[in-house]
């Protein structure tokens, strides 16, 4: 088991930053504030998304358009998790590459996306 690993960790509007944690659960729950969830980032079978299980629920604001999903608050990028369940640090190349795919663009493209489905809400709702 790797005892500390490299990660990149995502807050709501703002850029990732390259963080290295404690590989355990209270690191991880401290980082995403609350109870860990782990989501497939279906682009790239190498790395999983560590997010908050309750982040649409619990106030926290969108962060980032994965696709399928937008995440919302703070979130960690990490390697894909091993067969003995530990996740791994991300290499060097993936720290360069998610620092690009969740750039400043993906913060303005999630913000549209958000909008665009909360005006979607209000303009299909009926009094």
């Amino acid at each position: 088991m790797q005892r500390t690993i490299k990660a990149l960790y995502v807050k709501e509007n703002e850029l990732p930053k390259e963080i290295v944690l404690s590989n355990t659960l209270k690191d991880k729950q401290e980082k995403v504030g609350g109870l860990i969830q782990y989501v497939p980032y279906l682009e790239d079978e190498e790395i999983t998304i560590i997010c908050n299980e309750e982040g649409k629920i619990n106030g926290m604001g969108p962060n980032r358009d994965i696709g399928y999903d937008i995440l919302y608050g703070p979130f960690l990028i990490v390697g894909e998790t091993a067969n003995d369940g530990e996740d791994r640090s991300l290499t060097e190349e993936q720290i360069k590459k998610y620092k690009e795919r969740f750039n400043e663009k993906s913060i303005e493209e999630t913000i549209a996306k958000y909008n665009a489905i909360v005006m979607s809400k209000i303009n299909n709702f009926e009094i």
